[in-house]
């Protein structure tokens, strides 16, 4: 038998009932029998037409195979002479490994389309309440009036326009002074942070985080290589006392100084101060991580920590996945002036920017003014979402509960002091009823010890919706496992 009857004959039986397209069963059989040495490198393949022949099937079906190999490596064509299995390959390529059905269901997991929060997710912001038909129109006009210039590489450190009218907001809306070459857009707030580690942070460097705090915040510093410093959280914020015992000589701390992240608490403007002073004689850096600082529900927002710094220690981070929605994947960070040049290399370095499309529309609906009145329009909304859940739960539990609400935020805290379990078991039991409630004390160390259900209440649709959440809340925690 020669070599290139060899390799047709090997491919007699390809089956017509499968899905699979013909000419990828092909290549599929081609491209194993190289793999498993049936085929070695130099041997000469049927051509085409006599392939085709032998099989019953269109010319065309084999030569898409046969191209499909030839552009993968496996055939070299040689002109008069027909094809060859590629002579540059090694005499034995390495088996392919096929998945095992249970991975093949993890990797169909993995990507599967997106489906909608589930109930009192934490952190997303009312999608049923955002002006999609508003969006639309702005979408449209920017993708109308496209030019050429639009369609080429911008700029990584952001949109022009995004970067002038994130300025503009933030002197206004939080009291930070800033001209927008400042501004630094990025794909949200672990962008942000990762962004700035590389930048101002060495390997080993230490770095306060709040304890409890906002987990991927340790995750990025340790992927980053830096040593994040859990410091306590009580009434005031961050204690700056214990982080100066821990280790006054760190080089960076990490607050949420609007509305802590969990707690919700404010911090004071007596430590503000302090922290500021620590970082100006300690020559380290804040990152202020005002991640809902808009929407505060007794009194006007509070000024930014930003605000009070008079000796460039602070870089402000900020995204719009909670003042618009999370599939934007757009932040921001404001950096110091001293630090302008010095961003600005590393994201000519690091980063090939945010889509420019999504910028400039994001532009766009701040400029026109659309923005401030979306939050003006969300604060109220979610002062009444957070009342008809607090009223649900208290219906619901009576004094079995006891309802933590801060001044501000997206979520609430409802602690079951009476309760046995702990709250990582009543978390469980709720998710498992389909509700996404979050433990407390898994956002805290070891050292921390309070207990309470994590409730996000933006998407609660109206005051029955609340009291049927509540109540099957309720019956999630009564189950018994």
């Amino acid at each position: 038998m020669t070599k290139e009857k060899k390799s047709s004959a090997a491919l007699l039986k390809i089956d017509r009932r499968r899905s699979t397209p013909l000419h990828r069963q092909i290549y599929e059989r081609f491209k194993a029998a190289i793999e498993q040495g049936v085929l070695r490198p130099g041997d000469r393949v049927a051509s085409a037409r006599s392939l085709a022949s032998e099989l019953g099937v269109a010319r065309g079906t084999v030569e898409t195979a046969y191209n499909q190999l030839a552009g993968e490596g496996y055939f070299s064509p040689q002109g008069q002479a027909g094809t060859v299995v590629s002579p540059l390959l090694p005499s034995r390529l390495p088996v392919r490994r096929e998945p095992r059905r249970s991975e093949a269901r993890v990797f169909d997991r993995a990507l599967a389309e997106p489906a909608p929060p589930p109930p009192l997710q934490l952190g997303i912001p009312a999608l049923d309440a955002f002006p999609r038909k508003l969006w639309a129109r702005l979408v449209s006009r920017r993708v109308r009036a496209t030019s050429a210039a639009d369609m080429f590489y911008g700029d990584p450190s952001g949109h022009p326009g995004l970067r002038t009218a994130v300025a503009a907001y933030l002197q206004v809306s939080r009291g930070v002074s800033c001209h927008p070459s400042q501004v630094f857009v990025t794909g949200g707030y672990r962008a942000s942070l990762a962004l700035i580690a590389r930048t101002l942070l060495a390997r080993g460097d230490r770095v306060w985080v709040e304890d409890p705090g906002y987990p991927p915040t340790q995750e990025v510093l340790r992927h980053a290589g830096q040593r994040p410093l859990p410091v306590p959280v009580d009434r005031e914020g961050m204690v700056v006392a214990s982080g100066m015992r821990k280790a006054a000589k760190a080089k960076m701390a990490i607050v949420t100084p609007s509305h802590q992240a969990p707690l919700g608490v404010s911090m004071s403007l007596a430590r503000r101060l302090q922290l500021l002073a620590w970082a100006l004689e300690a020559k380290a850096w804040i990152v202020e991580d005002d991640y809902d600082g808009e929407y505060r529900y007794a009194g006007p927002p509070l000024p930014a920590l930003k605000s009070l710094d008079s000796h460039d220690r602070v870089l402000y981070a900020g995204s719009f996945s909670k003042v618009l929605y999370p599939g934007l994947a757009l932040g921001y960070v404001v950096v110091p002036d001293l630090l302008r040049d010095v961003f600005g290399a590393a994201v000519q370095t690091w980063s090939n920017g945010c889509p420019q499309i999504t910028q400039a529309v994001v532009a766009d609906f701040m400029r026109d003014g659309h923005f401030s009145r979306h939050l003006k329009k969300m604060r109220l909304l979610y002062a009444r979402r957070r009342s008809m859940l607090a009223a649900g739960l208290t219906k619901a539990f009576g004094e079995d509960v006891r309802i933590d609400l801060q001044s501000g935020g997206m979520h609430l805290i409802a602690r079951f002091d009476q309760r046995r379990e702990s709250d990582a078991e009543l978390a469980r039991r709720a998710q498992l009823a389909g509700l996404n409630c979050q433990p407390l004390s898994a956002r805290g160390t070891a050292n921390f010890s309070d207990e309470g259900l994590l409730i996000g209440f933006t998407n609660i649709g109206s005051a029955v919706h609340a009291q049927q959440l509540a109540t099957k809340l309720r019956a999630a925690l009564d189950r018994r496992p």
